[in-house]
This record gives C-alpha cells, structure tokens and sequence, in this order.
C-alpha cells in the first residue's frame, strides 16, 4: 500500500481503522442490551473523551512504529474478537485495546521498539495498567501473534479496497456482536510452508 511508505504521513488506512472501529464500538454499545458482555480489563469506568481517530493520530506521532504495524494490529483485533465473543469491541474498551494492539504489533514487527512505561504514556494510562493489558491481550489470542505474508497481504487489500470506496461496509449487526470483522471472509488456513514470520 503507498500510503504505508512515508512515515511522516498519516496512513490513509489509519484514518480508515478509526472509521471502521468507530462504527464497530457505536454499534455494540447499542447492543449491549441484547446480548451479555463481560467486563475486562480493557473497559473504563467511563468513554474516554478523546475519539478514536485522534487517538490514533496520537499514537502515530509518538509511537514511532512502522506503518505496517497499524494493519497487523488489526489483523491481532479481529483476531481478537472472534476468539473473546464475550468481549465485543466498544467505547468503553476499543482505546485500550487500540493502544495495546499496536505496542504488541510494534514489538513483534520491528526491531526498535519503546517499552511499556513509554506505551503507557502514549495511551494515557499507567505503567502497571499497559503490563496487564498486554498479558490479557497475549492471552486473548491464545499467543497467535504471527502473521504470514498471505494473511496481511489479504488485510490489506480489503483496507485498500474499502478506501477506494470511501467508506466502510455497512455493519451486520449480529456479526459486528461477535467479532471486527466486517462482510469479510478472511482466511488463516495457514500451510505448513507459509508458517513464517513476515518480514515487512
């Protein structure tokens, strides 16, 4: 994607993810009645003031990580939401979960990276918090946390594909319930020869 490729400039994709979980967070909090949820971790007491584009303007300015890392991030939330149904993505967890997605990607994906305390600062919260926020989120996908090139390939396309349009997918309601993933089928049958690590 050349969008990706100048570090300098807010990746058009970035604007988009904030799009695309916005609409995912305002339709779960809408549903919460219908459907049980638990509480994390990831939920503050209250819905943060700051929205989600600007939240992750911010963390691209300070975070310093590679533009790649913002679509394995990505990648790591739907994957996420499909293995913590109990734990649909809202205003109430989507800024913890952003900022813990994009510091596990950063660490996995680059070679540079800040620590947690840094991380911590960035998203507004503490140190102590970012610690365990991070290990949930390790937990909660099971510590699935490569990415074959095939799989972010997909990724972004489908990003890609959705700019061109101008805007995000409508939602199905019952899907948007369970999981990030939005009137995409994105696969992860994964060969044996594919099992490598993504070098970006």
């Amino acid at each position: 994607m050349a969008e990706l490729e100048n570090p300098h400039v807010m990746p058009k994709a970035i604007t988009f993810l904030s799009s695309l979980l916005q609409r995912v967070s305002e339709s779960n909090d809408s549903n919460r009645r219908f459907e049980p949820q638990r509480i994390s971790v990831f939920h503050g007491l209250t819905r943060p003031t700051i929205s989600i584009q600007s939240y992750l303007e911010r963390i691209f300015k300070y975070a310093n990580c590679s533009p790649s890392c913002y679509v394995v991030a990505y990648i790591y939330l739907d994957r996420f939401a499909q293995r913590q149904p109990s734990l649909p993505i809202n205003s109430f967890n989507v800024h913890r979960l952003i900022i813990t997605s994009v510091m596990v990607a950063a660490k996995f994906m680059d070679d540079i990276y800040y620590n947690n305390a840094y991380y911590a600062k960035v998203g507004g919260i503490n140190t102590v918090e970012m610690n365990f926020l991070e290990v949930d989120f390790l937990f909660g996908l099971s510590f699935h946390l490569n990415v074959t090139p095939t799989t972010f390939h997909t990724y972004c396309c489908y990003l890609q594909r959705e700019m061109l349009l101008e805007s995000p997918p409508p939602i199905n309601p019952v899907i948007a319930l369970k999981s990030l993933k939005l009137q995409c089928c994105f696969s992860e049958e994964e060969s044996a020869t594919q099992k490598q690590q993504l070098t970006v």
